[in-house]
């Protein structure tokens, strides 16, 4: 009954999405008339009934659902039991699915505000979307099929449809080892998934914008939320899995350039442009072009994650599964980018009536060199991830892009973005003079190098870490100072109190910019971060007896015993040390290895002991009856990342709720003529 309700639902998203194509095409052509609410809901009721359905399952262990019997067992303790729902090929996809129907549902209830052409094509755009992940669904990846062969443990062979006879396992083998080993594993996913799908918004409304012939910047009005709300998830989701990759993979670092962290950077990268260019066409009607070009490959990056995490193209920690789905996904992409190029370069001459930049020296200058240097950061990333691939797929032949490869390009650029972003915002509009460039970088300047010295001489002879704080503070104090500018005029202009004024200022004026200059604060104790533990980060590999004690970067290090512990689906073997610092004990820490469910390898879990100058970072190699082999690592501030990610992600929350900025923002362009 599980089966054929979640396929009911699935059917009927199916449904709501093809009626919701075919009326929002209807309405971008003769106007407002057709309901579009009513697919739209069904869409999503749909998807809601599918997700229950897949719950449900879980929770009551319903290995009837192959999917159930292959990625679940009656000992996967709660969240991870709920979370089982994307741990997989066929789950993902449905998750997909019901953050599409969300997203449609709300861009719906916009449209119901603001019903018109521009709206209804794009409403068309997303039923497109959801035809296509449902059709999936319905198919190749198909989560409801059940079990018509039952092995001891799992399914070995299952049908699409929902009343054949079904032969259930007894027990299944579980999630991978890897996605019970963390709570984080429970929040990455939809968190990601709710960045990648979010985009579909704008590009539908850049995608019925062309097909319209329509310039100018209401599409971009009006998915600007969304925009943000896609991007603030897909920071979150990053963060969040770099964080996974520290705490649970046992090899210390929080990023390695795999291919699939890579297809969510790129969206990341490519995202921001979009944002920051955007602004720039709102305010001053330039970029148009570039907009559409960098929303629709913000959307097809998406699809080409999703590819790559799911497709089992790639070997990766995050492909578990290999179907028919990936020539599928592959083909949408092929769809997406030759039907929106297409469609871009009919209309090119519509969309490329911008104004010309009147200086470099400018606010829309800085915009314009960050956007060209995050760009060619996604395109670095881009042919990096994919050369492998395409080189295999032509000559057979294998090879590896590595760390180096994307270190040698990617932190040149990491550090001119930097210095961007602390030029960038204080630097006026149209034009700008050098004195008043210099008045307001003089002291954030100074104030640099004061710290970049300091750094050096109490802390590092480090380069890249003295280079990365004297560009951090840059940035801080650029924005410090504009902020204290702007309060000390608006105190000049209305007597108020100081506090008063500085409130003013930032809640009462262009609110949305000092979101923008909190998300570049976070942005900066991501890059000082990454710059401290990744150059000053120090590592040991030791064998301790029982009872034996070792000194490490301050720290002495003393392994006590073994121990082992069985806990509701898994057992936990490892070693009990313990951690002195100046003869007062820190912490008993417990490196270890989790065995779940049939599992015999065991997924190495490190105990990791935060503290504000950094990690104490702990492995388990190998444990034997009179030994325990270690790996012992410090990672100084590393917890900056995790922290600065964070912030960057609330700078894009308070965006969202920011009011109206009180500059004016005007429609350079009308709307053309259709085509």
């Amino acid at each position: 009954m599980i089966s054929l309700l979640g396929s009911l639902g699935l059917v009927a998203s199916l449904a709501g999405a093809l009626v919701l194509t075919v009326r929002g095409i209807r309405v971008s052509r003769r106007g407002p008339g057709p309901d579009l609410v009513g697919p739209a809901r069904i869409l999503i009721v749909g998807s809601v009934v599918a997700m229950g359905a897949m719950q449900l399952a879980l929770v009551t262990d319903d290995f009837s659902l192959s999917y159930v019997a292959n990625h679940h067992s009656t000992s996967t303790p709660f969240p991870f039991d709920v979370a089982t729902a994307w741990a997989a090929l066929e789950g993902s996809i449905l998750l997909w699915g019901l953050v599409l129907a969300g997203f449609t549902w709300a861009a719906v209830s916009r449209y119901r505000r603001a019903p018109d052409q521009l709206a209804g094509g794009a409403m068309a755009v997303m039923g497109g979307v959801g035809i296509f992940f449902y059709g999936l669904m319905l198919t190749v990846a198909n989560p409801f099929e059940v079990c018509i062969e039952a092995a001891r443990i799992g399914c070995l062979s299952s049908s699409p449809w929902p009343l054949a006879s079904v032969q259930a396992p007894l027990e299944g083998p579980g999630p991978n080892p890897l996605l019970q080993n963390h709570l984080l594993m429970a929040i990455h996913p939809p968190m990601l998934y709710l960045g990648y799908v979010g985009l579909t918004v704008p590009f539908a409304y850049a995608v019925s914008a062309l097909a319209l012939g329509r310039g100018g910047a209401e599409w971009l009005r009006r998915s600007h939320r969304a925009t943000l709300v896609a991007w603030s998830f897909l920071t979150i989701g990053i963060v969040l899995g770099g964080w996974w990759a520290y705490e649970v993979l046992s090899w210390g670092g929080y990023w390695a350039w795999d291919p699939v962290e890579n297809a969510s950077l790129m969206p990341w990268l490519v995202a921001t442009a979009f944002l920051h260019s955007a602004l720039v066409q709102r305010r001053r009607g330039m970029l148009q072009a570039w907009n559409f070009v960098l929303v629709i490959s913000a959307f097809a990056l998406t699809i080409l994650g999703t590819f790559l995490t799911r497709s089992g193209t790639i070997n990766s920690v995050h492909s578990f599964t290999q179907s028919a789905i990936g020539p599928a996904l592959l083909g949408f992409l092929v769809l997406v980018l030759v039907g929106s190029f297409t469609l871009f370069s009919t209309r090119a001459h519509l969309v490329s009536t911008s104004p010309r930049l009147e200086s470099f020296v400018s606010r829309e200058g800085s915009f314009l060199i960050n956007n060209l240097l995050l760009s060619v950061y996604a395109f670095v990333v881009l042919i990096g991830t994919t050369y492998p691939l395409i080189l295999e797929a032509f000559t057979g032949t294998q090879v590896g892009v590595g760390e180096p490869f994307y270190n040698r390009l990617a932190v040149p650029l990491s550090y001119g973005l930097l210095l961007v972003m602390g030029i960038g915002p204080v630097t006026p509009w149209r034009r700008a003079s050098g004195e008043t460039i210099w008045r307001r970088t003089r002291g954030p300047g100074v104030i640099a190098l004061g710290a970049g010295l300091m750094t050096g001489s109490t802390v590092t002879r480090n380069g890249w870490v003295i280079l990365a704080v004297t560009l951090g503070v840059f940035v801080v104090s650029s924005s410090l100072g504009l902020l204290l500018e702007q309060t000390r005029r608006r105190r000049e202009r209305t007597g108020e109190s100081r506090i008063s004024a500085l409130r003013d200022v930032v809640v009462g004026g262009d609110t949305a910019f000092w979101a923008g200059q909190l998300s570049h604060a976070g942005v900066v104790l991501v890059a000082v971060g990454i710059a401290f533990a990744a150059n000053l980060g120090m590592h040991a590999e030791i064998q301790l007896s029982p009872g034996e004690t070792t000194e490490f970067e301050g720290y002495r290090v003393t392994y006590e015993s073994p121990f082992r512990r069985t806990e509701p689906g898994k057992v936990t073997q490892g070693a009990r040390i313990t951690v002195f610092e100046n003869d007062s004990l820190l912490a008993v820490m417990e490196p270890a290895a989790n065995y779940f469910g049939g599992d015999t390898t065991g997924v190495s879990t490190p105990d990791v002991l935060t503290r504000p100058g950094g990690d104490l970072y702990v492995t388990l190699l190998k444990l034997a009856p009179d030994s325990a082999t270690l790996t012992l690592d410090t990672s100084p501030l590393i917890w900056l990342i995790w922290l600065g990610g964070l912030i960057t992600a609330g700078g894009g929350a308070w965006s969202i709720s920011a009011r109206r900025a009180t500059e004016p923002i005007r429609e350079a362009s009308p709307d053309l003529a259709h085509v």
